[in-house]
């Protein structure tokens, strides 16, 4: 009769252990259920990827001439540089703050296209394409000047023309972002 008592007993805990992993099991799953609408939330929306990148025709931009862009709310000058700009550019391999050369700031193959991003590093304004003092940006709201590889020259501006990540997808299309 011992020996029947001790097999009920272990027969119950075995049960009761049972119940307990189920509920504990059950309790995760429905603590799931509810965090992943709230760490889903986090990604960002649709709108927002979409902005991600974007890709460009070249072909679009005689030379000489410059087209702005919006990429993710900002604009971005892109620039079909001639070849008297270039031989201009590269009798001053490194200006700007901090120095850089024409060549670090373009893709290799393509060193007539620049992509920059068209906000001045100093308040954020748009700067105005030749009008300044090294033919390249103005910006008239502080006097800051850029090169036409985006280098500052003068002004209050600390930094040179950001350039975006981007890449020739084709000899025609690059891909910002």
């Amino acid at each position: 009769m011992a020996e029947s008592v001790v097999e009920g007993e272990g027969g119950d805990a075995t049960r009761r252990d049972f119940i307990h992993i189920a509920a504990g099991a059950a309790a995760v799953g429905a603590g799931a259920m509810v965090a992943w609408p709230l760490i889903n939330q986090m990604n960002p929306a649709a709108d927002t990827l979409a902005l991600a990148s974007i890709e460009f025709d070249m072909t679009k931009v005689q030379e000489g001439q410059q087209v702005v862009i919006k990429w993710q709310g900002k604009p971005v000058f892109v620039r079909y540089r001639t070849p008297a700009e270039l031989q201009t550019l590269a009798s001053e391999p490194n200006a700007g703050s901090p120095p850089e050369s024409d060549t670090a700031r373009t893709k290799d193959g393509h060193h007539q296209y620049l992509v920059v991003l068209g906000n001045c590093t100093h308040l954020g304004c748009v700067p105005t394409f030749g009008t300044g003092d090294f033919g390249g940006w103005f910006c008239p709201c502080h006097g800051s000047h850029y090169d036409a590889s985006g280098r500052i020259r003068k002004g209050p501006a600390p930094l040179n023309l950001p350039v975006p990540t981007y890449e020739f997808v084709s000899d025609t299309r690059i891909k910002i972002g």
